[in-house]
């Protein structure tokens, strides 16, 4: 059953559809920690939430929305209030799980993380997981093989409580099949629409309207402020273009660092398991045993036998392969013997936590040392990586004193450090992410600070990534202005009637609808169409609610709804019936959604429970506070 637990997502969808903040991570030590309740974000009892583990936590979503969005990224985003305490509840969350996972001790098995770091499409190579890979993925995350299993086995453990949790959700089925088909349900409805245009000679403004408008929202005709500016990034990449890695630097790192570039010993392996939770402890061994007797005496018909009889559903199909695999990648004791077999040979029973193994080795990769050519390119990125790192290190002090230092340009910053000096088009105090490094919030806070606007002075050297400062300062500049009224005067007025229109068409409707609801229906209503739930693109998205909550007791039913900036919409329902049967792959889909939402309802009532069996404590004004 190796497979097994790569194979059960249900857990893992349960738990992510909860939990937005996916594979967060956090360290056992940010549970224990309390640093200054002052300042803390929050406390579930006696465990603190820290406000440099929640800014850190801000700055990894970002990071994420960031890397999904692209050009779409607003740092906005999460600077909402709303945001925060989404994201401080989903913090709680964690911890009130792995609270109340330690008290009921449960935790993820060896085996488990084990089997999940080994289904990690990015530790592998070809397809097969990778040590050389897995390690060196790790390394560029500055984490350690050790610190990452620590971590997953956390986040397998509060995976395992959520999904518990949410399993014990049951959805009935003559529930179920109510909600298909009312989902399917088809009702046939006439539309009469009241267009806002037809009712735009009826609306006659003031003289002074379109003035009055402009004087009492002057705000929504200031054009912004805006400014031209000039800046240079410096940046880890930048200063790594700039360094030079010598053969004999690379032959001197590659002999230092040989284990690195062995390959450790593979082995290839099939085997037979017999079930212990599906036999029983001594009928599975006998039944090993006793396949093991037919194995001896015919050899070649170990596939076969595996095909028919073996209870690991990942390898049985395929004659009990399971390809190859290092050291540390199988259970204990089947890793034992499979290394101690010669090629070809078969094992005897073999028992392990999952029950019995007949086991055949059928290849060896020898443990192999790669030539420093392979390796060439890789140690050569490496070493400007790490050189990189360190002449950034000392660069960042000195770009930032020398940005300061000599404020009224960055030539001199951009001639030491051999930067760019770049120039901008038109912006605004507005964040946007089309403005590369000037689209980042703090940049332009310090931009369009006072100082920065009056003096032309360069900024200070903001950070606007990890590894990544960018200095600006402004060489032109327009302060905002209010657009004259008469440049504005066409539109305001349009927007005015239309408006009036709007209001005249509402009410029109809903004496009409009123009408038709005492019988009186002598309208010219549209062609029928037929809608449901599942399709609703023939109705205005504000009209869908209202035509299906139509009464359906005595036809024809009638209802009205405002569109806006179109007018309003009469609907005549005419018949209902039931929906086409759904065929089999559609209809366990829907229910399998149903069921995920009574899962993620479960598992919200537990979180509730939760909650109010332990203390928890929001400090608003941390919350809130921004990072420094």
């Amino acid at each position: 059953m190796f497979d097994a637990v790569r194979n059960n997502k249900r857990i893992v969808q349960v738990f992510l559809a909860l939990i937005t903040l996916p594979f967060a991570f956090f360290g056992v030590d940010s549970y224990v920690r309390n640093s200054g309740a002052g300042s803390d974000v929050a406390a579930i009892g006696d465990v603190k939430i820290t406000q440099q583990q929640f800014q850190q936590n801000l700055r990894e979503q970002q990071e994420r929305l960031r890397a999904q969005l692209g050009d779409k990224f607003d740092p906005k985003m999460l600077d909402q209030p709303e945001a925060r305490k989404a994201i401080i509840d989903d913090m709680i969350n964690q911890r009130l799980l792995l609270i109340e996972a330690g008290k009921q001790r449960m935790f993820a098995s060896d085996d488990a993380v084990r089997q999940t770091i080994v289904a990690i499409d990015a530790f592998k190579v070809d397809g097969k997981f990778s040590t050389e890979r897995y390690e060196a993925a790790l390394r560029a995350q500055g984490m350690s093989p050790a610190g990452f299993e620590a971590q997953l086995r956390q986040d397998l453990t509060l995976q395992q409580l959520a999904g518990a949790v949410g399993q014990s959700g049951i959805v009935a089925r003559s529930v179920g099949d109510r909600l298909l088909a009312l989902q399917t349900e088809k009702r046939e409805v006439m539309e009469v629409r009241l267009n806002v245009d037809s009712y735009l000679d009826k609306v006659k403004l003031a003289d002074d309207a379109a003035r009055k408008f402009y004087d009492e929202n002057g705000k929504q005709f200031e054009m912004p402020e805006q400014a031209k500016v000039e800046f240079v990034v410096l940046s880890m990449e930048a200063i790594g273009s700039q360094l030079a890695v010598t053969d004999a630097e690379v032959k001197a790192w590659y002999d230092g660092n040989k284990e690195r570039f062995r390959q450790a010993e593979e082995r290839r392996a099939s085997h037979i398991l017999i079930a212990s939770e599906k036999l029983g402890k001594d009928k599975a061994k006998a039944k090993a045993e006793e396949l093991l007797q037919q194995i001896r005496k015919t050899p070649g018909a170990f596939e076969e036998l595996a095909k028919k009889n073996s209870d690991d559903p990942g390898s049985a199909s395929k004659g009990g392969d399971l390809g190859f695999f290092g050291r540390g990648m199988m259970v204990k004791p089947f890793e034992d013997t499979t290394y101690a077999l010669k090629d070809g040979e078969i094992s005897g029973v073999v028992e392990s936590d999952f029950g019995f193994h007949i086991i055949k080795l059928t290849g060896i990769h020898a443990a192999k040392e790669k030539p420093l050519a392979d390796v060439k390119a890789e140690i050569e990125a490496e070493l400007k990586k790490t050189g990189a790192a360190r002449k950034f290190a000392e660069a960042a002090e000195a770009f930032s004193n020398m940005v300061y230092e000599q404020a009224d340009s960055l030539k001199p910053v951009a001639d030491k450090f051999k930067l760019t000096v770049k120039q901008s088009d038109w912006l605004g105090r507005q964040a946007n992410p089309a403005n590369g490094p000037l689209g980042n919030e703090k940049v332009l806070a310090a931009l369009f600070s006072d100082d920065s606007v009056k003096n032309r002075r360069n900024t200070e050297a903001v950070e606007i990534a990890t590894n990544t400062l960018v200095a600006a300062r402004i060489v032109d500049y327009k302060p905002t202005a209010l657009q004259p009224f008469d440049s504005v005067k066409a539109p305001v007025e349009t927007l005015l009637k239309r408006k009036e229109a709007q209001a005249l068409a509402a009410k029109d409707g809903e004496a009409r609808l009123e009408a038709l609801k005492k019988g009186d229906d002598k309208l010219s209503w549209g062609a029928a169409k037929a809608v449901s739930r599942l399709d609703a693109r023939l109705l205005p998205p504000s009209a869908a609610q209202a035509v299906f909550r139509m009464d359906t007791a005595k036809l024809p039913s009638y209802t009205g709804v405002e569109v806006p900036g179109a007018g309003y919409s009469l609907f005549k329902l005419t018949k209902v019936t039931a929906g086409e049967q759904l065929d089999a792959a559609r209809k366990k889909a829907m229910l399998q959604q149903l069921g995920n939402l009574v899962a993620q309802e479960e598992v919200q009532l537990y979180l509730a429970a939760l909650r109010s069996r332990y203390k928890v404590d929001i400090n608003q004004a941390a919350l809130e506070a921004k990072d420094k």
